[in-house]
This record gives C-alpha cells, sequence and structure tokens, in this order.
C-alpha cells in the first residue's frame, strides 16, 4: 500500500491529539494570560478529570454511555469547583505572586497527585467509549480517469475518535464567542488588559481570577474526560500533558489563545503523525528544539506581544 494512506490515518491520530491538547494547553493559556499565574498543578487536575470519569461511570449502572454523559458535565465541574476553592485559600492568600505561586502551586500538584494515589490507588482504569463503532475510511487516488475513490482498502478508525475531534473544536468555538461576545468575556479581557483600572470600574477581580483558575482547571479535565476512553485514568498520566501544554504555550505566546490553539495542531499534528511512524519519545524531542528555536528567534512566541 502507498504511504500516502498511512500518513492520513497517522494525521487522524495526530489531530487527536491536538485536540485534546487545545483544549488543556488553553485552559493553561488563560490562567497565565489573565491572572500571570503559571500553574505547575494544571497537569493534575487533568488527571482528575480522568479520574473522576472512571469514578462516575463505575458508580452508575446501564449502558456505558448513561456514565460517561454523565462524566462529561460533572468531571470538569467538580474539578473547576476545586480549582476555585485552590485559588480562594491558596493563590489568593499569596496575593498572586508570579514566584510563590510557583511553588504553592508545585505544591498543589504533589498534593493532589498523593491524595489520588491513596484513594484511587496505582493501577490504570479503562472507561468504555459511549460508542465506538468503527468505520472504514475512504481514499482517492489520482489515474487515467481522474480521482477515483478507493473504499475500503483496509484502514479505519472509530466513531468515538470522530467525536473527540468534533467536540473539541466545538468547546473551542463557544470559549471564544464566550471571550470575545458576552459580558463575561468583556469582563475577563479588561482584567487582562489593566487589572488596576479594572478594580477601579467597580469588577471584582478576585472573583474573575477565581473564575479564570476554575475554567482553566475545568477545561483541562474535559480534555482529559474526552480522552480516556483511549487511554486510561492513571494517577500519574498529568505529567506528559502539562508538559505539552507549556510547549504550546510558548510556541503559540503566553497569554495569546489564537496563538495556543494554532500551537497545539501544529505540535499535536507532529507529535500524531511522528509517533506513528517512529516513536513518542522523538516527538518529543523535536517539540524541545522547536520551543528552543522560537525562543531564539521569537521569545514572545508566534502570537505574543511584548509587554511594555
Amino acid at each position: 500500500m502507498d504511504f500516502g494512506p498511512y500518513l492520513f490515518v497517522a494525521s487522524l491520530e495526530g489531530a487527536i491529539t491536538a485536540a485534546v491538547l487545545a483544549l488543556t494547553a488553553v485552559g493553561l493559556s488563560i490562567v497565565f494570560g489573565i491572572m500571570r499565574v503559571v500553574n505547575v498543578a494544571h497537569g493534575e487536575f487533568y488527571m482528575l478529570g480522568a479520574v473522576l470519569a472512571w469514578w462516575i461511570t463505575s458508580m452508575i449502572a446501564g449502558h456505558p454511555a448513561l456514565g460517561f454523559w454523565v462524566a462529561i458535565v460533572a468531571a470538569p465541574l467538580l474539578v473547576g469547583a476545586l480549582a476555585v476553592l485552590c485559588d480562594r485559600f491558596i493563590l489568593n492568600k499569596v496575593n498572586y505572586d508570579p514566584e510563590r505561586t510557583i511553588v504553592a502551586t508545585i505544591g498543589l500538584l504533589y498534593v493532589i497527585q498523593q491524595t489520588t494515589l491513596m484513594t484511587f490507588g496505582p493501577e490504570a482504569r479503562p472507561v468504555q467509549a459511549p460508542f465506538n463503532e468503527r468505520i472504514a475510511l475512504p481514499w482517492f487516488e489520482y489515474g487515467e480517469s481522474g480521482f477515483q475513490m478507493i473504499w475500503p482498502w483496509g484502514l479505519s478508525t472509530t466513531t468515538y475518535k470522530l467525536f473527540v475531534i468534533v467536540a473539541a473544536i466545538i468547546v473551542l468555538l463557544v470559549l471564544w464567542w464566550v471571550m470575545t461576545r458576552t459580558r463575561i468575556g468583556l469582563i475577563m479581557r479588561a482584567t487582562q488588559l489593566d487589572q488596576e483600572m479594572a478594580q477601579a470600574h467597580g469588577i471584582a477581580v478576585n472573583k474573575v481570577y477565581a473564575l479564570v483558575f476554575g475554567l482553566g482547571a475545568a477545561l483541562a479535565a474535559l480534555g482529559a474526560v474526552l480522552v480516556v476512553p483511549i487511554q486510561q485514568a492513571y494517577y500519574l498520566m498529568g505529567s506528559d500533558p502539562l508538559l505539552l501544554s507549556f510547549i504550546v504555550v510558548i510556541i503559540g505566546g503566553l497569554g495569546s489563545v489564537l496563538g495556543t490553539v494554532v500551537a497545539a495542531v501544529l505540535i499535536g499534528m507532529s507529535d500524531g503523525i511522528i509517533s506513528v511512524f517512529f516513536t513518542p519519545t522523538l516527538a518529543k524531542i523535536l517539540a524541545t528544539l522547536l520551543v528552543a528555536f522560537v525562543l531564539v528567534f521569537k521569545p514572545n512566541g508566534l502570537f505574543g506581544k511584548s509587554r511594555e
């Protein structure tokens, strides 16, 4: 079989990685862009989303779809609520100082991780997809009579994997609409541009910060809920998403949501394709090298702006 069909399937796997990574990295980017907080515990909120998805689906009897649809709503809300409490009782107490918030979120990382280990255990737990029908993928080849569709040609995917891509796109579009077309989005952008001026106009900055921190954690948890039927819930699963999210945010530009999405697609697609044809380790090495090149030639990232 030609190289093209295999590249197409690898690109589809990369698109799944990019979709989940975009949700996770956008949550990290929003937190940094508005709060100027580097959330080192972001990967643990991702992990909590996957663990809660397993717990909720295991508690609800009946068809697997019922538990999954409850989990996809409840897990991000629970993780977001926990993040709001962490902001209220930890980050707010250190006045969002950049150095102290890094130390605080590192501590939060270990607290969440070890608490999950004690309650959830060290085993990886599967979550059954609500639907997982296998579908053949068409392929087009150019011949003497023009383009011809070849179907079936031996390679396929599942309906759930396509759902992950579509769901992530819808969530990101809704987030863009909220950020650019609603009052709460206007308040968040005003707080990002000038905290003191926003406070002078009656905006409760601390409440905005709590909302933003909760939103960032909820987006990470949502990405984990979407991916856990493909992977498995594991108490150490937050490290790779955290690393890739930082890579994406640095490449896209600190605080730039558009740059984060573009970088997530770039890194996710390359990670998926390289992992299929070579090894996942090589994909991580190339992503790290790309960060180095961006920092050398464009320190503010692809879409980042220098702050005066």
